[in-house]
């Protein structure tokens, strides 16, 4: 539960002890291990995106790239201090950094509404900094949002979810819900894990409460 120098893993690091990174990218190949599209941009006209946060992003991504309608995803790191981090520089506490999924979609298939039900649903929003045994500030929940009707959208479905869950006798909601930042580049070895390794480590794992799809009151 403690990373560097004993600090507890779930205290965000200040800015000025963060690592500074470096003005390389992390190289990948830019092709979606399931889909065979590139995660790269520009994406096609008319799809919209969305950085999201739900604990390690292994299962994070496959839960996105399993939704009819997501065009391509992605792993990597954003909201936090460090340019352009390594997996291990995020794992140390010392970047700021969460570990989000970069979803690409095509909102003629797909709500936004529906991916918020899905991202609400995955994981559990009232753990703060960490997600079941995943502890760390890496492991936040979060919603980053490229508009304002996205930013809308998340603010009401939190609120709604939040009925829900205290109705359940959970607790608040930590979800940060902010202008989406800098996305990094997770590793080719995070890009699809769970499709290269069906076998693999997924910590995933929801409330059991139902999000309301929608705006409106629960």
């Amino acid at each position: 539960m403690f990373g560097f120098m004993g600090k507890d893993k779930r205290a965000m690091v200040d800015p000025k002890d963060a690592l500074t990174g470096r003005p390389e990218r992390m190289v990948i190949s830019g092709t979606h291990a399931v889909t065979g599209r590139s995660m790269l941009p520009p994406f096609p006209e008319g799809l919209a995106q969305v950085w999201l946060g739900m604990g390690c992003f292994w299962g994070a991504e496959r839960r996105f790239w399993q939704q009819e309608g997501v065009w391509v995803t992605a792993v990597g790191y954003a909201a936090g201090f460090t340019e352009n981090p390594t997996y291990r520089e995020v794992c140390s506490g010392r970047t700021g950094h969460n570990e989000v999924v970069r979803v690409v979609y095509d909102p003629t298939q797909v709500s936004f509404q529906q991916l918020l039900t899905v991202f609400w649903e995955s994981h559990d929003p009232t753990q703060g900094m960490q997600q079941g045994n995943d502890v760390g500030t890496q492991y936040r929940s979060g919603i980053y949002w490229l508009t304002a009707a996205q930013r809308d959208e998340a603010l009401a479905s939190k609120e709604a979810y939040q009925v829900r869950l205290a109705e359940a006798g959970l607790g608040s909601i930590t979800t940060e819900v902010l202008p989406a930042p800098a996305f990094y580049y997770a590793e080719e070895e995070h890009q699809g894990y769970l499709h290269k390794h069906p076998g693999g480590y997924c910590g995933l794992g929801g409330t059991g409460v139902s999000c309301p799809i929608g705006l409106g009151a629960p």
